[in-house]
Order: structure tokens, then C-alpha cells, then sequence
């Protein structure tokens, strides 16, 4: 019988966590395989391999207790990647010389599979004088542009793109640009991006003070307070970004501010850091811990969930002496004070299972107990390592234990702590958990609400077709098996009906008991007003909480939910009208364009692994309005068994290619393409056909002339196709499968159909 909840639980499995040879073969043969792999790896830093192997068995068995997808994927497979999700980068030097080396840097972490934060506050603001070069200072936001677009070339473990955070103090003299820097569509999008907000500066928006934005000593302009508050909640409101943390309660709180100071956060803003911290996340599945489901005695078996959480917390602590570090002071760092993010997954779907509302007051005071809970058991399982293997180096028990985090600690954890130490600075965080979660079966994600009881997959066959399979959440489908397709009960919310200030109450009550911080987007109606917007903020700040980021449809960002086709015309364009986009790039035209007797081009040899010969791909441009664009492509080859597909891929292309329009989809349906018999590594990136090293030649093609920006800039479905479904509101496909069908989970675009997320 399988282990899997549902069928996507084992097709993100295959997908994303499956050992696999370079070619394709699966290694790990059952979910199983995985389970054990991982155990055994994180085992062998023990004494006693063999009974603690059985115990990280135990525990990763039936997705009670899920690693971070860079474990679940890297540990046990000797791969030169880190296991560790998060990492904030050294302080940036105010030196072009310095800059640059930090760039290097990320690059580097970024490749391994790593996750980074910066805080670009330390460059010199635009306009500044820079010393004995006789210029002016370009200032954060030009560096930034340079960071985007490094990051849109490196492929983050092989598999996916980096994710990078910016933070800003909102005291630098261009934190107004860096706020409104995202309404360009175009710009920064391999960034998250947010504003760090001092006490101070909300006290000044609170007394309607003035505000001294300044660099170094020198004041370059005073605003008011709240004028400038209001211009993030204006940009947030409009698309999405910039998010706030709140920078002096994490300094405040952290158990090491005697030894740190915060100023950046990992991608999706769940793991404050200091300068080259690294943290690795896991996540305890509360949906597989609740015993008698829905009924009255419904509960949480806690005797269960203290074992698994000290279970977790050494499963954890080994991953610090086990992982590879891109750089060597990331390394030193996380020895130094072996920070953890243990945190829960699920919670929505354990309080549907006790008949809570979430939102509801029973269910935050359910939740603040239930993250006291495993708070408790972490902080004194990681006690009991520390009287085992020591505490970690830089404990200083009367600091620590003076910090804001700990004070507020029961006083026997704090007891055990100055007695014996502890083996971890910090262990508790709640991280995104979009695509474990789907992996578990379905279960609602980290802190979140519901998001859909069910919804309809588009599924991608073997043969290249796409069916259809129906998605449903972990708790409802476990209502339905006990009572039948029954209606739900009114306790059964979700996150597109649950207002803004529920989210928020729940987002404050786990945050009582978290060292770290939380990953929760809150999801707001497109009708909410600016006013109520911006109460849901102030209400975050007046709570309690380290920060806070929304999610409001936008015509930045798209909507919440997508899954229409797009228009066979543009918006108030008539079919067969010339239409030019962002000056004449794109011409739509009403007949095919006329093949002019010579033409420019280019020719490309691409070889295949284990295919005797050569392909050749000769691609040549035509130029419309001063701009060079795609006009036909000749494939070729010596390999008789080509001839047939290579001819109609030839003629199919090429005519696609002079109707005209924005022709760059026809890249990203042929990278979309997975042969069934596997794919091969090529310049140290895998990809899944043929095919697709196909529309990877044709991509880089269009490239190298302007015609797209970058890689993966293209369009992921024929801007004149038919329209499929008018009534859903449209938004952005996935750069993974092509689906329109993202929605925000925990500050990050997630495809509901293939389980892509931008941030892990």
C-alpha cells in the first residue's frame, strides 16, 4: 500500500526529493529509500549509528517529521550542495572593490542551493560623493540591479533559481526608491524586498514626527514619519513589496544579541541572521499527531509530539556537522552557535481536526499552547545534547539566558539551561512549507490557513498531454472518508474567506513562542480599502509581531488565484492590428511576414550524452523597426532517427516565427518538454529532453540579439491562443510547467500544479 496521501504527494516526491542518477534513474526506489537515506547520513556523526539511524527513520516515516527540501533532496546523496536553506550574507562594503566581492559570494551560495539575504543599507546613497575618483555615488539600487541580474544566471542547485532578500533601513536617504523600485514589472523580480522599520520611526509615524533620513553622520533629507509610512503601505498595497520587519523587536528578542546584530533575513523572512549566519529548517507535521479526528475527545497526542520533537531537534543539530558550506565563514558561523529552525506545518488541518476556526480566539490560545509546547521539549532536548556533545561554543550562560527570548522562558527550561548549557542558540522558526507540504499529502502549509479545500490539477503525461486530477486538502479529504461528501462544517474556513485580522491574531500568538520569526503572507481581498490595509500593519506591530507581508491581487503581480489562457488579442487591439509592446518589440501582424532574399544568423552545434551525433540549429533574424527578431530555424543532423521530427519542428517553428508577435513561448514549451526515458546533464545544468536543449539553443539565441531579457524571460503560453476560461481573473504562469495556476504562500508564488516555488 503506498505511503502517499494523495497522488500529487508522490509526484512532487519523483520530481523533487527522488535520488536520481545524472540520467534520470530513479536510485532511491520508494519513498522509503528516501526516508532511509536520510536517516543514515544524518546518523553517522553518532557513536551509536545504527540506533539512531532506526530513530530518524521513525521519525521522517508516514511525514511526521519533514526536513527542509534541501535535506530531504541532498542528504545521503554525496552532491556537492549545502543542506542548509538559509543564509544572509557578509556586510556589503561601501567599495566598488568590495561590492563585488560580495557578488561573488552569492554567486557561489547560490549555486550550491542556498537562499540569501543582504542588507543594502551600507552602500552610500545616490548622489554621494565617492572619494578621489571625482564621481558620484550610483548608489544601492544600481548594485542591486547588478545582484538580479547575476542571479538570473546562476541555477540554484542544479534545479531552480537562487531566492534573494534586500532589506533597507528606513532611515537611508534612498529608501523611497527602494520601496517603490518593484512597481517596474520588470525590474528586481529575483528579489524579495523589505523595509527595515525601527522603533523609533514607528514612533514618529505614531506622533506624526519628523524623520531624518541620513548616512554615516550626515542628514540628507528630514520627512515626516508618516508621510513615508505611508508610501510603503501605498507600494505593498499596490504590488506586493515591500514587506516590513521590524528590526529592533528580532535584535531585542534574539537569544544572541549579546554576541550579533541582525540586519537581514533569509529569502522568505522566517530566519533573521547575522552576517554569514546560516540556518537549516524543518517542519513537525501537526496533521499526522492529532488522535480521534473530529470528534469530541479530538486531540493532540503530546507525549507523541515531545518525542519527535527531540528526535528532530538531534536530527537537526547533526545536519550542522554534516552539511557542505558554500564559504567557509558560513561554515565557522554555524559551528560556532549551531543555530536550528524547528517549526510546524499542518496547523490549519490539526485545528479542523479539533473543530477550531482559525482565526477564531479558541484557536490562537490552541496554537500559542501548542508552539509552547514544542518550544519546551526543543529547548530541552537540546539541553540534554548539550550535557551529551557540549553546548555550543559561544554560550555564555548569564548573557543568554538575560537575552529577550529567554526571560520569558519557564523557569525549569531556564534552570536547565544555566546548569547544563544548551546545544543550540536559537531553535524555533516557521519557515514556507509550499512543496513538503504537498509532498505530506496535501496538508495546510506552515502557520497558513487552508488555502482551497480542493482544486483541479493539470497533470503532464508521459505522451506530452495533460490531464486533469482533483487536489483536495489533507483534513477535508479525511472529513470525507469519515462522514462522506457531506457539506462541511462552518469551522472549515479557508484563506480567500478569512479577514486580514485573523491572520494577523494567528500569525501573533505562534510568534509567543518562536526565537526566530515566522513566514506568513496575509492575504487580503482586492476591495479592501487603503485605510483598512494599512490597520492590518499597525495591528502586527501593536501585537507583537517581527514583521509583516500581505498579499493583495495586483496588476503587478497577477491574482491570488489563476488558471485562465490568454487572450487571442491585446487589450483593445482588434485581431490583425499591428500591436507593439515596450517600444516595438513585439509586432502582431494580420499575414505572415515575406522571407527577404538574405538574412543574418547564427548557427549552434549542440551535443547530445550518449547520441553518436551531432545536432546543428541554424537560427536567422529579421530586422522590423531598427530590432532584431526571430525568423526561421533549420534543425539538422546526420542521425537518421531525427529526420522526421527535426523536418516538422523545423517548418513548425519557423512558421510561428513569421506570423510575428511575441514568439519567445515557443522556448518555453519545448524547455517544458520531459522525455520519459530521462534526460542528461549538460554544462552542469540537467535537462529533461532533447527538446528542451532545444528551446534552451533557441532561448539563448533570443538572448544574444535583445529580444528577451534573459533566461527564463519568456512568455510560458501563446500570447494568441484561444481563450480557455474568461471569467478567472489571469495572472502569472509558473517558469516551471507553465500553468497559470500560482498562488502566494507564505510570501512566495507556488504552483499548485507542479509544486515549483520560487523560494524552496
Amino acid at each position: 500500500m503506498s505511503r502517499f496521501a494523495a497522488p500529487i504527494a508522490e509526484q512532487i516526491w519523483d520530481m523533487k526529493y527522488r535520488f536520481k542518477k545524472a540520467d534520470g534513474t530513479p536510485i532511491d526506489q520508494t519513498v522509503e529509500d528516501s526516508w532511509r537515506r536520510i536517516a543514515r547520513d544524518l546518523a553517522r556523526v553518532e557513536n551509536d549509528k545504527a540506533h539512531w539511524e532506526e530513530k530518524f527513520f521513525e521519525a521522517l516515516e508516514d511525514f511526521k517529521y519533514l526536513p527542509a527540501g534541501r535535506i530531504t533532496a541532498g542528504a545521503g546523496t554525496a552532491r556537492q550542495v549545502t543542506l542548509f536553506n538559509c543564509f544572509v550574507m557578509g556586510t556589503v562594503p561601501d567599495s566598488m572593490g568590495g561590492i563585488f566581492d560580495m557578488l561573488k559570494e552569492a554567486a557561489l551560495t547560490m549555486q550550491q542551493g542556498g537562499g540569501i539575504g543582504y542588507d543594502f543599507s551600507t552602500i552610500r546613497p545616490r548622489g554621494a560623493d565617492v572619494h578621489g575618483v571625482a564621481a558620484d555615488a550610483s548608489g544601492p539600487l544600481s548594485f542591486m540591479d547588478v545582484w538580479d541580474a547575476m542571479c538570473r544566471t546562476i541555477m540554484s542547485a542544479g534545479s531552480r533559481r537562487g531566492a534573494m532578500m534586500a532589506t533597507m533601513r528606513c532611515d537611508h536617504p534612498d529608501i523611497e526608491q527602494f520601496i517603490t523600485a518593484k512597481s517596474d514589472p520588470a525590474r528586481l523580480r529575483m528579489f524579495n524586498m523589505s523595509v527595515l522599520v525601527t522603533d523609533p520611526f514607528m514612533e514618529a509615524v505614531k506622533a506624526d514626527g519628523p524623520w531624518d533620513l541620513m548616512f554615516g553622520d550626515k542628514v540628507y533629507h528630514t520627512v515626516q514619519a508618516r508621510d513615508l509610512w505611508n508610501k510603503i503601505m501605498q507600494a505593498t498595497y499596490d504590488y506586493a513589496e515591500p514587506g516590513v520587519i521590524f528590526i529592533d523587536r528580532i535584535n531585542q528578542a534574539n537569544n544572541l544579541s549579546y554576541v550579533e546584530t541582525i540586519a537581514a533575513t533569509n529569502p522568505c523572512g522566517e530566519q533573521p541572521l547575522p552576517p554569514y549566519g546560516a540556518c537549516l529548517l524543518g517542519s513537525i507535521n501537526l496533521a499526522r499527531l492529532v488522535a480521534e479526528p473530529f470528534e469530541d475527545a479530538a486531540h493532540l497526542d503530546e507525549a507523541a509530539l515531545q518525542e519527535l520533537v527531540a528526535t528532530a531537534v538531534r536530527m537537526m543539530d547533526n545536519v550542522v556537522d554534516a552539511s557542505k558550506f558554500p564559504l567557509p565563514e558560513q561554515a565557522a558561523e554555524a559551528q560556532a552557535k549551531r543555530r536550528i529552525g524547528l517549526g510546524v506545518t499542518g496547523l490549519a488541518d490539526a485545528l479542523l481536526m479539533k473543530g477550531l476556526r482559525y482565526g477564531s480566539d479558541e484557536a490562537a490560545r490552541q496554537t500559542e499552547r501548542w508552539l509552547h509546547a514544542i518550544t519546551r521539549a526543543a529547548y530541552l532536548a537540546s539541553v540534554d545534547l548539550a550535557k551529551e556533545k557540549g553546548a555550543f561554543p559561544l554560550f555564555d550562560a548569564e548573557k543568554y539566558l538575560a537575552s529577550g527570548t529567554m526571560q520569558q522562558m519557564d523557569e525549569d527550561v531556564r534552570d536547565a539551561i544555566r546548569e547544563h548549557g544548551i546545544r543550540n542558540a536559537l531553535l524555533t522558526s516557521i519557515a514556507p512549507t509550499g512543496t513538503i507540504s504537498l509532498y505530506a499529502g496535501n496538508v495546510s502549509s506552515g502557520i497558513e490557513p487552508v488555502f482551497a479545500y480542493a482544486y483541479t490539477r493539470k497533470v503532464l503525461q508521459k505522451d506530452g498531454s495533460r490531464t486533469e486530477e482533483e487536489v483536495v486538502d489533507y483534513a477535508v479529504q479525511m472529513w470525507r472518508d469519515k462522514f462522506g461528501d457531506v457539506e462541511l462544517p462552518d469551522y472549515f474556513v479557508n484563506a480567500q474567506t478569512l479577514p486580514p485580522t485573523d491572520h494577523v491574531k494567528m500569525q501573533a500568538a505562534a510568534q509567543k513562542w518562536i526565537d526566530s520569526s515566522i513566514s506568513k503572507t496575509i492575504n487580503c481581498p482586492e476591495d479592501i480599502s487603503f485605510d483598512a490595509f494599512k490597520d492590518v500593519y499597525m495591528q502586527a506591530w501593536d501585537d507583537g509581531c517581527k514583521g509583516c507581508t500581505t498579499y493583495r491581487p495586483n496588476d503587478v503581480t497577477g491574482s491570488v488565484l489563476t488558471v485562465s489562457e490568454s487572450a487571442d488579442t491585446a487589450p483593445g487591439e482588434s485581431a490583425g492590428a499591428p500591436h507593439e509592446v515596450d517600444g516595438g518589440e513585439v509586432v502582431y501582424m494580420s499575414e505572415p511576414l515575406d522571407r527577404p532574399q538574405a538574412l543574418e544568423g547564427s548557427t549552434y552545434k549542440l551535443k547530445w550524452p550518449d547520441s553518436e551525433h551531432a545536432i546543428y540549429l541554424t537560427i536567422n533574424d529579421i530586422v522590423i523597426g531598427g530590432r532584431r527578431r526571430p525568423f526561421e530555424v533549420f534543425i539538422n543532423s546526420k542521425n537518421m532517427e531525427h529526420y522526421a521530427w527535426t523536418l516538422a519542428l523545423t517548418r513548425m517553428i519557423s512558421a510561428v516565427f513569421r506570423r510575428g508577435g511575441d514568439v519567445s513561448f515557443v522556448v518555453e514549451e519545448l524547455k517544458a518538454v520531459f522525455d520519459p526515458r530521462g534526460g542528461a546533464w549538460v554544462q552542469g545544468k540537467y535537462i529533461p529532453s532533447i527538446l528542451a536543449a532545444i528551446g534552451g539553443v533557441i532561448e539563448q539565441h533570443l538572448i544574444n540579439i535583445g529580444f528577451l531579457e534573459g533566461e527564463g524571460m519568456g512568455l510560458k503560453s501563446d500570447p494568441q491562443a484561444q481563450v480557455v476560461n474568461m471569467d478567472a481573473p489571469r495572472g502569472k504562469a509558473c517558469p516551471s510547467c507553465g500553468q497559470f495556476d500560482m498562488v502566494m504562500i507564505e510570501g512566495c508564488m507556488t504552483c499548485r500544479s507542479c509544486g515549483h516555488s520560487k523560494c524552496g
